[in-house]
């Protein structure tokens, strides 16, 4: 849905703002690691620049990109002014919980069905645990305005290493099925979370394991009420 994507980052974005400035009221751009593109520094800071396509199917980071220069001129705009709206920014980090957003790599094990990594697994991400997520949210709209931070678990692991982590943990026998990698996809992902830590005294606490534990035992209650 590439229309639609770049509007919610362009028109969704502008909209909002002007809405939070009439308000008065505080506002949260949650933004995304996606804006890193396919990084050439590893891991990855809040003042790198990034490299992307403009010319690939997948546009999601594009949007975003949109909706981050959108809040400079905002924040700019309304600095010396009575109807100053507090804004803040992120960029999030992949993130598993309970009642996530596309729960097909979660719950394949607890349903002891197949488990589908694409490519050879060998692209890396970082994943927190949700109560995490939300903790440096929570920090981050209690201060003043930081600049794009950073909140995610700086714990690496290959997509492959996920999906067997999660099969360990599941005791399921899923079968892990390769699919070819989507097109303009970033082979790694890892967020620096100095300024998190420096600022807001935030880090995650809930360990990879323990985060992936508590998801898989929500989807296996959620399957026995089923």
């Amino acid at each position: 849905m590439p229309i639609q994507t770049l509007k919610v980052g362009a028109l969704g974005t502008h909209r909002t703002l002007g809405l939070a400035k009439a308000k008065r009221a505080a506002f949260l751009l949650a933004s995304t690691s996606e804006v890193y593109g396919d990084p050439l520094v590893h891991p990855q800071r809040e003042d790198y620049w990034a490299t992307s396509t403009r010319s690939a199917p997948r546009v999601y980071d594009e949007a975003k990109r949109f909706a981050e220069a959108s809040r400079w001129p905002t924040t700019a705009s309304t600095a010396s002014t009575p109807h100053r709206a507090h804004l803040q920014h992120l960029r999030r980090a992949h993130a598993a919980g309970r009642r996530p957003r596309d729960p097909r790599l979660h719950h394949a094990g607890p349903r002891r069905q197949p488990i589908t990594v694409y490519g050879d697994g060998s692209q890396t991400r970082s994943f927190q645990y949700i109560s995490d997520l939300v903790d440096g949210i929570w920090r981050l709209m209690q201060g003043a305005g930081h600049g794009p931070g950073d909140i995610g678990n700086p714990h690496e692991m290959t997509l492959l290493a996920l999906a067997e982590k999660i099969r360990r943990l599941s005791g399921s026998p899923s079968e892990i099925v390769f699919e070819p990698l989507p097109e303009d996809d970033p082979k790694v992902r890892q967020p620096d979370i100095g300024r998190a830590r420096t600022l807001l005294g935030w880090e995650p606490r809930v360990a990879v394991d323990e985060g992936l534990g508590r998801t898989i035992a929500w989807f296996r209650t959620r399957l026995a009420r089923a």
